[in-house]
């Protein structure tokens, strides 16, 4: 029970610093989401682990609060294949392999991936990072 109380402090800590106010659904899909390492989640699966964590909330509030995580920060959102979000807790700068077969998205570090010829954005306007996403299938 210790180690539930200091993981549900660290997630205190880290919304508070934030900027988020501590609601008790942030705390239980915080905990969720930051007490297994960096990890990429969609609303849905979120949504079924906290169902078999006897956890009362509905699919909009887990929405919610991956948009309000996302936008303090806490998350990277990644929209792929027909406005489908995934959610990474790893929010240094990377790039992902998305395996087609599965959905699964696997971590690719920074400086695996290199661009050798970049274009100029548009004027006015200037990068603010890339992000590299290769697809994958199962051999067969």
């Amino acid at each position: 029970m210790k180690k539930l109380r200091i993981e549900y402090a660290n997630i205190v800590d880290k919304l508070v610093a934030a900027g988020l106010r501590p609601t008790r659904q942030r705390l239980l899909l915080g905990n969720l989401l930051f007490s297994k390492g960096c990890r990429h989640v969609t609303a849905e699966s979120l949504h079924r682990e906290a169902k078999a964590a006897n956890i009362d909330v509905s699919l909009a509030t887990v929405y919610n609060s991956l948009h309000q995580f996302t936008a303090a920060k806490l998350l990277r959102e990644f929209v792929i294949e027909g406005g489908r979000s995934y959610f990474d807790t790893n929010t240094q700068a990377h790039h992902h392999f998305l395996c087609e077969d599965t959905g699964v998205l696997i971590d690719i570090p920074e400086e695996s991936v290199t661009i050798e010829h970049f274009p100029r954005p548009p004027k006015g306007t200037r990068v603010s990072s890339v992000d590299v996403i290769i697809r994958v299938r199962a051999s067969s």
